[in-house]
């Protein structure tokens, strides 16, 4: 045989076993594109290797809008936006009116949200307090109430609002810490549910329209939130009141000279409690130097609260939203109650005096 014949067919060999090479392989990676992202009419294999497996649900004290049973089932192959909130939280119930409304929009395309309810006082582990607030916000989602907080320390978490979504598969591919951020967070639960869709071949248009809802705008310069219970107060210099905090005992605070920005002062006969102060005698006084164009409390159990802001009534103008009417303000049920709104920033002294034996105040909050 002549050289150049063999040669050629040795050379058509060469090709031919490529070609095979080339569409085994082909063929390999045709059967692992589960895991992909549409970008158009490309799919593209996703390397999930970096990414968390999003950790099970522990510890949980409650089921609200759900039962263990169908949690579990519902969970299975779905999109996955874990809130962790608390009702008292301002910055959380700042954010419920997205997710809601994610939830009415995408709900039915494979989004489920669950709530994870980890509270920060006493009074939000009660069920009841919990219920009362869903239904205030419209809740319908599943909510589940992680009381001991296993979970929080399952997603090893330290923040509220905290919101972490999953993909299809259970991996963690989203992570947001506080407000805002509406858009790009609701851009990936469109992204992750045509993942899924075109993982499970259905047939899937997705809106890529956004959400839209007009969102609080905070001023740079406020007041930190500051508490009133001695050990969420640690290594915070926030009571102004020169008798200071004494773990569990009953002070009587005297009436300051002067006040001082961002701190709080008392008068009155109050017990010192681990998250909050309770009222021992029947009246008592709070006094606030504070900058912001909110703020908000969070108290428990009954009492007449009348608001005064640079000792006048408090000003219609600046009434907050649970402000019902004139400067006065009644308190009942455990939670956040807004009392100061306003358009602009700008350093107030606030008075709140407090007809009510046994009110316990928790927190101030400002927007």
């Amino acid at each position: 045989m002549k050289s150049e014949i063999r040669t050629a067919l040795i050379f058509g060999v060469v090709i031919a076993t490529g070609i095979g090479i080339m569409s085994v392989v082909f063929s390999s990676l045709d059967k692992e594109t589960i895991n992909v992202s549409t970008e158009g009419d490309l799919l593209t294999k996703i390397d999930k290797s970096g990414f968390k497996m999003a950790p099970n649900l522990v510890g949980i004290a409650h089921y609200l809008n759900t039962t263990p049973e169908e949690l579990e089932e519902e969970i299975k192959g779905k999109v996955v936006l874990y809130d962790i909130w608390t009702y008292s939280c301002i910055n959380c119930i700042r954010t419920l009116p997205y997710i809601t409304a994610w939830d009415d929009k995408y709900a039915d395309q494979g989004l489920l949200i669950i709530g994870i309810h980890s509270p920060e006082f006493e009074f939000e582990k009660d069920p009841e307090n919990v219920k009362m607030a869903i239904d205030k916000h419209g809740i319908s989602y599943p909510v589940v109430l992680d009381n001991d907080m296993e979970t929080w320390k399952a997603f090893e978490n330290r923040y509220w609002p905290r919101k972490y979504i999953a993909d299809h598969e259970g991996y963690i591919r989203y992570d947001h810490i506080g407000e805002g951020s509406y858009q790009e967070t609701e851009k990936v639960i469109q992204q992750l549910l045509d993942e899924r869709a075109a993982s499970l071949g259905i047939q899937m248009t997705t809106d890529a329209s956004l959400v839209e809802i007009e969102s609080f705008e905070h001023t740079v310069f406020r007041s930190p939130e500051l508490y009133f219970g001695y050990k969420f107060a640690q290594n915070r210099n926030q009571l102004g009141s020169e008798e200071g905090f004494q773990p569990e005992k009953i002070v009587t605070y005297s009436e300051p000279d002067n006040i001082d920005l961002h701190k709080f002062y008392l008068t009155g006969d109050w017990k010192n409690q681990e998250d909050s102060m309770e009222l021992v005698s029947d009246t008592g006084v709070i006094k606030l130097l504070y900058n912001a164009k909110e703020v908000n409390i969070v108290t428990d159990n009954d009492a007449i609260l009348e608001i005064f802001l640079d000792g006048e009534p408090l000003p219609a103008k600046y009434s907050g939203k649970d402000i019902i009417s004139g400067n006065s303000l009644t308190v009942s049920e455990a939670g956040l109650y807004n009392i100061i709104t306003s358009e602009t920033s700008a350093s107030h002294e606030m008075e709140i005096q407090i007809n009510g034996k046994g009110f316990q105040m928790f927190t101030f909050t400002f927007g």
